[in-house]
């Protein structure tokens, strides 16, 4: 069994690789396929895999620190991983059948995603047809199949669920629609899909799912025990931390030797308002990772004792999320305004990192007011939600 600690030291030692790549990435509005190769010899796409076909089967936490550790590296590079790890996650709840038709003959598989239901699905002998469109698709250029959201109808075409799809990638289009600020590198295209038939086998209800209740018929795997939204939205945070990570340690190396402009300082790191200011980012990094860490353990310790948590414990990891986030977010911009405006040089592999962490920071499914609100709703037993991704 590979440790967490081993995949772990794979990421990081693929840091060198994804800076030196970090450019190319931006430009091409893609990970280069000698990065994607190297991650995938590395075995960092199978971290949710499970171990029946080859994968690592790991747990949240292994997620959270592998797509850190890449981050550091790069930070579409880390979304574009911790996006196929967590859709081929949502696989392994789908029915072993649907599995075997993804990984079984493929063990290399990897899926990317949208849960959004922006499309129609038509009831059909065996399964559905489907047809929509659905934005913003991370990692798209590199997936095999796709999982994706859809309104699931009755004979009468009546909405009687809400489901998630699998489909091979080569049944669907694909929209070149990802033209951004940051995030640039994650291939967050648009996948189209034109009446493609879905057999009843690869769908999965997703009301079901947030309560617990997944097709898989493999309920010995523990990851595959895992709270539903939990997983989705802590997932997020991956990046965020290895983002933060890597702005705290280019701002210290340069304090040094970077003077404050228009004081007498010559060295940043002589000034007692340079010294707070990158205390306080390291504080609020800091208490990012102990938050993460704190849902990855409720996430982690409720699947390994088959329990799955309730609807407190799930707005709590939602709450988690955001407050990571918003910390993280606000240690990087913290450390922008020490370094100066020099940090938009096109040069600087600050202004990236600070694109990076704004662009992602803004998912819905991250967002921390809602994520607040969400908490706050539950301490107060107030029984009325705001979103059923709880």
């Amino acid at each position: 069994m590979t440790t967490r600690e081993e995949l772990v030291a794979r990421a990081a030692a693929l840091q060198p690789l994804l800076r030196a790549h970090a450019g190319t990435t931006e430009t091409d509005r893609r990970v280069p396929d000698e990065v994607i190769d190297a991650i995938a010899e590395a075995g960092l796409f199978r971290l949710a895999t499970p171990k029946r076909y080859g994968g690592h089967q790991s747990d949240m936490r292994t997620m959270l620190d592998v797509s850190a550790a890449l981050a550091e590296g790069d930070g579409s590079t880390s979304w574009v991983v911790t996006l196929v790890n967590v859709c081929n996650w949502l696989t392994s709840l789908f029915p072993g059948k649907a599995q075997d038709d993804v990984f079984g003959a493929n063990p290399e598989a990897r899926v990317t995603g949208v849960l959004s239901p922006t499309s129609t699905a038509v009831k059909a002998e065996g399964g559905w047809r489907v047809t929509g469109r659905w934005y913003y698709n991370s990692g798209s250029s590199h997936s095999d199949w796709a999982v994706l959201g859809v309104p699931l109808t009755d004979d009468c075409g009546e909405v009687i669920d809400q489901g998630l799809v699998l489909v091979p990638r080569c049944d669907l289009d694909l929209e070149e629609t990802w033209f951004v600020a940051g995030m640039k590198g994650t291939a967050s295209n648009c996948l189209v899909a034109e009446d493609v038939f879905v057999p009843e086998h690869r769908v999965l209800s997703v009301p079901a799912a947030i309560e617990g209740r997944y097709a898989t018929e493999h309920t010995d795997e523990t990851l595959a025990r895992s709270a539903f939204v939990p997983i989705l939205a802590l997932v997020l945070v991956g990046p965020q931390l290895g983002l933060g990570r890597a702005a705290l340690k280019y701002v210290t190396e340069k304090a040094a030797k970077k003077p404050v402009s228009y004081t007498f300082y010559e060295s940043q790191a002589d000034s007692v308002a340079v010294q707070m200011q990158i205390a306080e980012a390291a504080l609020r990094i800091d208490t990012a990772h102990l938050h993460a860490q704190r849902a990855a353990a409720d996430i982690d310790d409720a699947a390994e004792r088959g329990d799955y948590p309730d609807l407190l414990t799930r707005a709590r990891v939602r709450a988690d999320t955001g407050w990571a986030i918003h910390n993280v977010l606000d240690a990087i911009n913290t450390l922008v305004s020490v370094h100066g405006a020099g940090s938009f040089a096109e040069v600087n592999p600050l202004q990236r990192i600070w694109r990076d962490a704004n662009t992602a920071g803004r998912h819905a499914v991250a967002a921390p007011t809602v994520a607040t609100e969400v908490y706050g709703k539950a301490l107060l037993g107030i029984d009325e939600q705001i979103t059923p991704l709880v």
